[in-house]
């Protein structure tokens, strides 16, 4: 048995001598890695260095995004497929070392022979016994069918598994941080949604206010009844505005409930308003290169053309002979307690030889399937390198406009109220007619929905240049 271990380690030793996987390499883009100077001055914050809770400034955004990442049953099923693959991994690296079986058994046998009366004629003639019993105890260890892979057939299975497992790891990093951004933008989102509100229950009751006087001076014969029917027009809009402004609330409280993964925690902190989220940093969008190291999204790209390869040297190995060994080594005893003398050890080594001759061009198949497979993940790669450098652009870009227009958009805000204190003035001493009160008071209100939605839109645009960028570790 002590001869039979170092001959399995020797055996073990003398696998993977060949890898026919092509090799693996970074392989080159179709495009330039490049961002436009146009927009992207550099900050002074790197976002794979931040955790979420160092990004976004409202504590109840943080209470949420933390309870998202514990309940939220698809990054649970996304964990549970590392595991998976973890395990696959295992199995299969575990066939690049040969199996060691123990064994142990006892038998007692007991025979009758002819002077048994059972046999029939001579039944109890002579002095012969009429039975033997027979004792027989074995021990030993064996290897069953251990490939020798002189070709790389199982170090390249496992090398994909490998690979697998780590692009599982990448993909579950990935929706990490995707959910964080959509927890993130949901949350932006409601936050809006709840100041549209508050905007047009505080316009619907000016206009029920306008609208009464508009029927007082109706009533008093001062105007007819046009102004009367253009403030119910006002009021009108105001009220539909709001009903479907909580409608959308409705629907995106429910949307975040989905992403916390249940029912969204009563107990949570005060949030902060659209306004109050504005930070001065600034992400450094960095070296292009850089991303190819922080994006999980594109190092699972990787990961799996690295698999596809190492299918194709598992694939080319089909080619070749397979080899394998068997074999045990033991002691045998008719007594338990000599059973561990030399003089019952036992030993047998059996190798094999398989040795592919004709199979209708299954194994060329193969192969072409695998080389098929790496050719469509080189291109998944590419495809998933351009995405990424296009959300990081887009992001940058956004960085910029979006600022400019709620610098523009607030200094338009500003005007419009301004021309409705006016309008209402110019109405009020008979100047003007309430055709300019109505134009005014729309163009208020439009200029004020439209403010706040482009608030909400360069949030979600900060919340999509840091998870771009690889941030949220943590």
């Amino acid at each position: 048995m002590n001869r039979l271990i170092p001959l399995a380690v020797a055996t073990a030793l003398l696998s993977g001598c060949v890898n026919l996987a092509p090799d693996d390499t970074r392989p080159a883009l179709a495009s330039a890695l490049r961002f436009d100077p146009a927009y992207r001055p550099d900050g002074t914050v790197v976002a794979s260095q931040l955790s979420y809770r160092d990004w976004y400034p409202d504590p109840r955004l943080q209470a949420l995004i933390a309870t998202a990442l514990e309940n939220n049953r698809d990054l649970m099923a996304a964990t549970a497929r590392i595991e998976q693959a973890r395990a696959q991994f295992r199995i299969d690296d575990s066939r690049r070392l040969p199996s060691l079986v123990a064994t142990a058994s006892g038998t007692r046998t007991r025979q009758a022979t002819a002077g048994n009366p059972a046999f029939g004629a001579g039944a109890g003639s002579g002095n012969l016994p009429t039975s033997f019993t027979f004792n027989r105890y074995d021990i030993g260890v064996g290897v069953s069918a251990f490939e020798l892979d002189f070709w790389g057939r199982v170090k390249n299975l496992s090398d994909a598994a490998r690979a697998n497992y780590l692009a599982s790891v990448a993909t579950q990093r990935a929706f990490y941080l995707s959910l964080i951004a959509d927890t993130a933008t949901t949350y932006f989102e409601i936050i809006e949604t709840e100041e549209q509100i508050v905007l047009a229950e505080a316009t619907a009751a000016s206009r029920r206010d306008g609208l009464k006087i508009a029927k007082l001076r109706l009533d008093a014969g001062v105007t007819s009844a046009l102004p009367y029917r253009q403030a119910e027009t006002l009021l009108t809009q105001a009220e539909q505005q709001l009903s479907s402004e909580r409608l959308a609330l409705a629907q995106l409280r429910n949307q975040l409930a989905v992403l916390v993964g249940g029912t969204v925690p009563e107990a949570l902190p005060e949030g902060l308003s659209l306004q109050a989220q504005a930070d001065d940093r600034r992400l450094a969008a960095g070296l292009p290169s850089e991303l190819l190291l922080a994006r999980p999204d594109i190092i699972a790209a990787e990961e799996q053309l690295r698999a596809a390869r190492a299918n194709i040297g598992a694939a080319r190995a089909a080619f070749f002979p397979s080899i394998s060994l068997t074999g045990n080594a033991g002691l045998t005893s008719a007594s338990l307690g000599n059973l561990f003398d030399t003089d019952g050890f036992g030993w047998s080594f059996g190798p094999s030889i398989s040795l592919p001759i004709f199979d209708f061009g299954a194994r060329e198949a193969n192969l072409d399937l695998a080389k098929a497979l790496e050719v469509e993940q080189v291109a998944n790669y590419d495809r998933t390198v351009q995405q990424a450098f296009r959300e990081v652009s887009d992001a940058l870009a956004g960085r910029e406009y979006l600022a400019q227009q709620i610098a523009t958009l607030e200094r338009a805000r500003n005007a419009q109220v301004e021309i409705a204190r006016i309008a209402r003035a110019r109405y009020r001493e008979g100047v003007a007619d309430y055709l300019e009160v109505l134009d005014a008071e729309r163009n208020l209100f439009s200029a004020e929905q439209q403010l706040l939605a482009t608030r909400r839109a360069w949030l979600q645009n900060r919340a999509t240049l840091f998870v771009s960028l690889g941030g949220g570790a943590g």
